[in-house]
C-alpha cells in the first residue's frame, strides 16, 4: 500500500518542488499540499473523515500562522497520529532538538537535492516495511532493527580520495565568512592547495549546500569563480 503524503509547505515553487518530488519516488503518493498550518489541519481532518487518513507529513518549520512545532503539537493534540518528516532551512540545534522531542522521525535541510529527499524517504520506507512485518510483540533485537531503520549507521561515502576532516574544514570556512569565498581563500583558511580546495567545494555545489558565484578583479579579466555557503 502506498504512503500517503501531506506536503506543508509555504513557499509556491518549494511546495511543487517537493509534490513532485513525492510522485517520483516509488510506494509514496501525493496526499495534498497545505500551504499553512490552518490548511494543514484542515487537510488532516479531512483525510481522515473521509477514510483515507495521511501516513505521512513532510513538514516546513516556518509557517505564516505558526512555528511547525506549534502544528505538531496541536496535530497530537486532536490525535493525528501520522509521522513527520521534517524538511526546513531551520538549523537551529534547539529547533532540533523539540522536533525530535515530538516524535519527528527525520529532518532534512534545505537546499537538498532530489537524490537526497528520495534517501530520506525511502528510509522512512525501510522504517514502515520492518514495523509492518513485526510481530505484534517483539524483542528487544527488533526494536533495535526497527528504529535502526531510521537511524543507519552509516552514511552515504564521500567520492573517491576525499576525507571527512577536509569536508568538515572546508564546510567550517564557507559558512562563517562574511561573504563569498574562492578556492584560494579557502585552501589558505584550511591549509590545503588552491585544487584540492575547489574540488570540495565543487563538491559542496553539487550537493545544493554551496552557491556559485562569479568575482571580477577591478582590472577586469577573466572572472574567479567563488562560492558562498546556502
Amino acid at each position: 500500500m502506498s504512503v500517503r503524503v501531506l506536503v506543508v509547505e509555504d513557499e509556491e515553487l518549494a511546495a511543487e518542488a517537493h509534490a513532485s518530488y513525492v510522485g517520483r519516488v516509488p510506494g509514496f503518493t501525493l496526499a495534498g499540499i497545505a500551504r499553512s498550518a490552518r490548511e494543514a489541519a484542515r487537510a488532516l481532518d479531512a483525510a481522515r473523515d473521509a477514510g483515507a487518513p495521511v501516513d505521512l507529513v513532510l513538514l516546513d518549520m516556518n509557517l505564516p500562522d505558526t512555528h511547525g512545532l506549534g502544528l505538531l503539537a496541536g496535530l497530537r493534540g486532536a490525535g493525528h497520529l501520522c509521522d513527520v518528516i521534517a524538511v526546513t532551512a531551520a538549523r537551529d540545534t534547539q529547533v532540533v532538538r523539540q522536533a525530535v522531542g515530538q516524535g519527528v522521525v527525520l529532518y532534512l535541510l534545505k537546499p537538498f537535492t532530489f537524490a537526497t529527499f528520495r534517501a530520506k524517504l525511502e528510509q522512512y520506507a525501510a522504517y514502515r516495511a520492518e514495523l509492518e512485518a513485526a510481530p505484534a510483540e517483539v524483542v528487544q533485537d527488533e526494536v533495535d532493527r526497527l528504529l535502526g531503520s531510521l537511524r543507519p549507521s552509516a552514511t552515504a561515502p564521500l567520492p573517491k580520495g576525499m576525507s571527512t576532516e577536509t569536508l568538515r574544514a572546508v564546510t567550517a570556512a564557507l559558512r562563517d565568512a562574511d561573504g563569498d569565498l574562492s578556492a584560494s581563500e579557502v585552501a589558505t583558511a584550511v591549509g590545503s592547495s588552491r585544487v584540492t580546495a575547489r574540488r570540495y567545494l565543487e563538491h559542496l555545489a553539487d550537493q545544493g549546500l554551496a552557491a556559485r558565484g562569479l568575482r571580477y578583479g577591478a582590472s577586469g579579466g577573466r572572472p574567479e569563480v567563488s562560492y558562498s555557503w546556502r
